[in-house]
C-alpha cells in the first residue's frame, strides 16, 4: 500500500517557461521516497531511521571522510529528500552544512523528510546553484553536486564553467563530490570538463549495479594520501555512522589501491 502526497504547484511568473513536474512523496511500509515522476526515485528514507543513508550512492558520496573527516563547511547542491544533509548534520558535529536548492516545492517537503530546521550549523538556501557558486571563493571544504531533475542533471550544473566555479569555491585541499549517471551519453564529456578544472587529482567509483558514478576531485593533492586506503574510522565519527559506511568505504579503498 502506498500513498502519494502532492503540494500545490507554485505560480510561475508571466512569460516564464512551463514548470517542471511537481515533486511528490510516496510511502510504502516504512520507506518514504521523493519523486518527480512515477518511475524515478530521487530520494529514499526509512521512517524508522530517518538519518540513515538509504541509497548506496549516498553512502559512496561520503567517501570524502577518508581524506577530510572534519570539514569546516559542506556545501550541497540539491536538497532532494535531505539524506546527505541530515547525515552530515547529525554525524559531523563540527561541520556547518549549507544546501542550495532551486525548487521551492522541494524545499516545502523538508518536514516530510525530517530535514533539520535552519540554525547555526544548518541552512537551506533557495537559489540557482550555478549563479550562487559563480560569486564565491574559498568558501567550502567539501562541495556535493547532487542536483537532478527530470531527465538528469540540469545543463547549467555540468558545464566547464560551472566546474571551474566549484574549484574556486573550494578552500585549499577542498573536495568536490559529484553524482553522475554512468549510462548518460555525455558522461565522458562531463568527466573531461571536471578534469579540465581539477587536473589529475580526481578518481571515480561506480556502484555495483553500474548506475551511479561518484567522482571525487580535489583542489590540491589530498586524494593522494595513502593512509585513506587504510579505512580507519575517523576519531570524530560515531561508531554507528561508520558502521553504515564501512562496506561502501571498502569499495572506495579498493579503488584507491588500484589508482
Amino acid at each position: 500500500m502506498s500513498d502519494d502526497v502532492h503540494l500545490p504547484a507554485a505560480t510561475a511568473p508571466s512569460g516564464a517557461p512551463a514548470a517542471s513536474p511537481k515533486p511528490f512523496v510516496r510511502d510504502s511500509g516504512t520507506t518514504r521516497t521523493l519523486h518527480f515522476t512515477q518511475q524515478e526515485i530521487q530520494s529514499s528514507m526509512s521512517t524508522l531511521n530517518p538519518d540513515a543513508l538509504d541509497l548506496e550512492y549516498t553512502r559512496m558520496m561520503m567517501g570524502f571522510v577518508l581524506f577530510n573527516p572534519e570539514p569546516g563547511r559542506i556545501l550541497m547542491v540539491g536538497l532532494g529528500g535531505g539524506s546527505l544533509p541530515k547525515f552530515c548534520h547529525r554525524y559531523l558535529a563540527r561541520s556547518a552544512v549549507e544546501v542550495v536548492e532551486i525548487d521551492p516545492e522541494v524545499i516545502a517537503l523538508r518536514d516530510a523528510f525530517m530535514v533539520p530546521r535552519d540554525g547555526e550549523r544548518f541552512r537551506v538556501i533557495q537559489a540557482d546553484a550555478a549563479a550562487y557558486l559563480r560569486g564565491i571563493e574559498d568558501h567550502a571544504d567539501v562541495i556535493f553536486l547532487d542536483g537532478f531533475g527530470v531527465g538528469g542533471i540540469p545543463g547549467p550544473l555540468c558545464t566547464a564553467e560551472f566546474y571551474a566555479d566549484c574549484y574556486r569555491a573550494l578552500r585549499d585541499d577542498g573536495i568536490l563530490v559529484i553524482n553522475f549517471h554512468v549510462n548518460h551519453p555525455d558522461h565522458h564529456e562531463y568527466m573531461d570538463r571536471v578534469r579540465a578544472a581539477f587536473g589529475s587529482s580526481m578518481f571515480e567509483v561506480v556502484d555495483d549495479d553500474m548506475t551511479n558514478s561518484i567522482v571525487f576531485a580535489c583542489k590540491g593533492n589530498l586524494l593522494d594520501d595513502p593512509a585513506a586506503a587504510e579505512l580507519r574510522r575517523p576519531a570524530s565519527m560515531p561508531k554507528d555512522a561508520w558502521r553504515q559506511l564501512m562496506p561502501t568505504m571498502k569499495v572506495i579503498g579498493a579503488t584507491l589501491v588500484l589508482r
